[in-house]
C-alpha cells in the first residue's frame, strides 16, 4: 500500500522498461489461462506420480478395543502383532496409573 500511495506523489514517473514487463508478463499469463496444456493420453503412467496402495489390517486389543493399522508398506502378521503388544501395554500403563 506504501508503494502504491508513493505512485500518487506528484512528479512520480514510472519506468516505460518496467511497465513495458508488466504488460506483457500480464498477456503471457492471460494466454497461459486462456490456452490450457493438453493432457496426455498416459498421464499418470510411469511417472512416479501414482498413488500408493494402502494397507490395511484391523486387529483386537484386550478390553474389545480395535486398533487399524494403516501403511504403504505390507502389514506382515508379526508387525501387526508387535504393534498389538506394543499399544496394548501402553493401555495397561495407563490404567495402572489411573488406578494408582
Amino acid at each position: 500500500m506504501l508503494a502504491a500511495a508513493g505512485a500518487l506523489r506528484p512528479g512520480n514517473r514510472r519506468s516505460p522498461s518496467r511497465v513495458r514487463a508488466t504488460r506483457e508478463a500480464m498477456l503471457r499469463e492471460f494466454a497461459r489461462v486462456q490456452n490450457p496444456q493438453e493432457t496426455r493420453e498416459d498421464a499418470g503412467s510411469g511417472d512416479g506420480l501414482d498413488e500408493p496402495e494402502l494397507h490395511r489390517e484391523e486387529i483386537e486389543l484386550p478390553d474389545g478395543g480395535q486398533l487399524i493399522l494403516t501403511d504403504i508398506e505390507d502389514i506382515t502378521p508379526e508387525r501387526a502383532e508387535k504393534t498389538r503388544a506394543r499399544i496394548a501395554s501402553i493401555l495397561n500403563s495407563k490404567e495402572r496409573d489411573r488406578q494408582s
